[in-house]
């Protein structure tokens, strides 16, 4: 499902650290996208689905091995996906260890049709490194990972309020949902 994600709705997976910090917590809040594609292809020896999106392009996704009902699928049915995602940054207090975690979980779908719910949330602390006013952008660096990440902010009251070397944990959620769309409801 993870593919699905980076493939079918990459777009939506940006990340929108650019509103950047007004307080302690600063919670970006994420976009939900709908995106639908009709199953033209299957390999059942590789898992690969290739589906149609709504541009007309064929685009491939393997379907992981915890995905059971993945022989119920057929040519011609319609895929639904629904993404989401948000991130909370919180100003870390001096002194406050450094984390960096990784939560997932999967839920199959209970459904008469293939599905299921695939969801990740990651900590990290990191550090800023940069602030370009003129920009306005925000630069930070990983501290227990090799991770660095530039974007522009949006609310550029919000750099006021933050310093480089500033220590911040990073959270980010996203969570897809793929199902078969019914016969009928396409």
């Amino acid at each position: 499902m993870r593919q699905l994600v980076g493939v079918v709705v990459g777009a939506a997976m940006a990340i929108a650290v650019s509103s950047a910090l007004r307080a302690q917590t600063k919670t970006i809040t994420g976009d939900v996208v709908t995106v639908k594609a009709t199953v033209e292809a299957i390999d059942a020896t590789t898992r690969t689905l290739t589906v149609k999106n709504d541009k007309g392009e064929f685009v491939p996704i393997i379907v992981p091995k915890s995905m059971k009902r993945f022989p119920e699928i057929k040519v011609g049915d319609t895929i639904e996906a629904r993404y989401y995602d948000n991130i909370v940054i919180r100003l870390k207090p001096e002194g406050e260890p450094a984390v960096d975690t990784t939560t997932e979980g999967r839920t199959p779908g209970s459904g008469q049709k293939p599905g299921g719910t695939d969801a990740r949330q990651r900590t990290i602390t990191a550090t800023i490194t940069a602030i370009d006013h003129s920009v306005p952008s925000i630069t930070f660096k990983g501290e227990n990972v090799k991770w660095n990440y530039s974007s522009r902010v949006v609310d550029k009251a919000a750099l006021e309020k933050v310093n480089v070397g500033d220590r911040v944990d990073i959270t980010w959620t996203e969570a897809v949902l793929v199902s078969i769309v019914p016969p009928g409801k396409k």
